[in-house]
């Protein structure tokens, strides 16, 4: 059986859980047959994943939340960068939220525009074919 040996850092740890958030989204967009791209440095640029069908690309920026409450506040982070979703994974609860850019500062996260799903392919999916 493999063992890992490495120990990370605090900064270092946060940074590949983040990047398992994107990668589960890929995953789940590809098998849902999307054309997924993964940008080589997304700074300044805040996109995480660059999806396309036949004919529309869609920016997406992906944020991990380590909270199992869906009634706080979340802030923009991508100030007026050209996105098109934010997909928001609970790091605690088995939970997501999706959500089209705010240009507010802050917004509740569960506000009834945002759309809830469970953290698995199916439910994923059918949330992002509804926003």
């Amino acid at each position: 059986m493999p063992v890992k040996n490495i120990v990370r850092t605090a900064p270092a740890q946060r940074h590949y859980k983040e990047i398992s958030y994107e990668s589960q989204a890929a995953s789940w967009l590809v098998s849902d047959g999307w054309e997924v791209f993964l940008p080589m440095i997304d700074h300044d640029m805040k996109t995480d994943l660059l999806v396309a069908d036949k004919h529309n690309f869609y920016r997406i920026q992906v944020k991990s939340l380590d909270t199992n409450q869906e009634d706080i506040i979340v802030e923009n982070k991508w100030g007026d960068a050209d996105l098109d979703y934010i997909i928001y994974f609970s790091r605690r609860s088995p939970w997501g939220y999706l959500a089209r850019p705010f240009q507010q500062k802050r917004k509740r996260l569960n506000s009834k525009d945002h759309i809830r799903f469970h953290q698995d392919r199916k439910p994923f999916l059918k949330a992002f074919e509804r926003i």
